[in-house]
This record gives C-alpha cells, structure tokens and sequence, in this order.
C-alpha cells in the first residue's frame, strides 16, 4: 500500500519529507446501516487486513459501535497486551472516556447486560418489568411498588402471555413457581 511508487511515497518526495510508517484508522460505528451478519464479520475482517499491512506500517484503529454483534465478534482476537475497551459516558452534562477491563461476554444478551450497555435484561421495557414483578411475587415481595396491574398472580401471568414469547426461557421458573404456590394455598 504505502510501498516505493505509492502516492504517498511520491507526495512524500515532492514535500522532501520522508513517507510516514504508521496510519491513525478512524471508523465511527462500524456497525452502521449493517444486516446483522456483516455486523460480525466487518471488524474482524478489517482487522486482518491491517495486521497483513502491520509488516511496514504501524496501524493504531480507533472504532466506535453501538452494536453487542460487534463486541462478540472481537472476543476470539481482542490482545488484553494490545487492546483496549473503553465506554464514553454521560455524566453532570459531561462526556468522560472510561476503560473498561475487557471481559468476554459470550453473547449478544450477554454484551447488552454487560457493563458496556447497562441494560438489566435483553428485552422490551415492558417485558422486563414484567419479569421483575413475576420475580418480586415469587420472593413473596411488596408488590406496592409495581404498577396497578401487575400486582396480583393473575395480571402478572396475563403481562408475561403479552410480552413473552412461549419459548422463553423464563416460562418453565413462572410455572413451577407459580403451581407451587398456588397449591401451598390450597393446602394440596
């Protein structure tokens, strides 16, 4: 790329300077306008091309994602001596740049429940906070601070049918749990 008989190397001569042996790549949200596919394959193939590249030029890449498929697709190759994660934040009307120890996470649920994204669950708003009042009526919790209709047994189960799938995997503890509180009332 930047060998003898490269623009850069010509430009180089004409401004009697000697051709620079190291590249800053900038790349903001890799991810963008990406099918999920091309989200896991896009960074590590453009990794390899510059470590192709790394034998005469020094590369530094500065990549920005929004996207859990980008992080799990650096996990195989991420170098803890070489590599770097950090986390922009929002703070007080403040951005600050925190490093984050790199820790694989396995997944995409595990990414978005990770410390990089925050959330709690990988889910809809609504079917977290669901799944938090089934959780908190299980533990025989106070149940004052859900709203009015997730209170009971009976509104829980009807929120988890509307915003669960029936394959999910939190179906099987609801159930159990459920039945066997049911029959602990009853005296079964």
């Amino acid at each position: 790329m930047f060998g003898q008989g490269s623009e850069h190397t010509k430009a180089s001569e004409l401004r009697q300077q000697d051709p620079l042996n190291h590249i800053v790549l900038l790349i903001d949200e890799v991810e963008s306008h990406l099918h999920s596919r091309w989200q896991r394959v896009i960074l590590p193939a453009i990794l390899d091309v510059a470590c192709d590249l790394q034998n005469n030029i020094n590369i530094q890449a500065l990549i920005t994602t929004h996207s859990p498929l980008v992080l799990a697709s650096l996990e195989p190759n991420f170098k803890e001596s070489e590599d770097r994660l950090f986390l922009f934040k929002l703070e007080n009307r403040e951005v600050t740049l925190d490093e984050i120890p790199w820790s694989k996470q396995g997944d995409t649920v595990g990414w978005l429940t990770s410390e990089i994204f925050g959330l709690k669950q990988a889910r809809s708003q609504e079917a977290e906070i669901a799944i938090e009042a089934a959780e908190a009526w299980m533990r025989d919790s106070d149940m004052s601070a859900f709203p009015e209709n997730l209170r009971t047994q009976a509104q829980i189960h009807q929120e988890l049918l509307r915003v669960l799938p029936g394959h999910d995997q939190f179906w099987p503890r609801w159930i159990v749990t459920s039945e066997r509180k049911n029959s602990d009332l009853s005296g079964v």
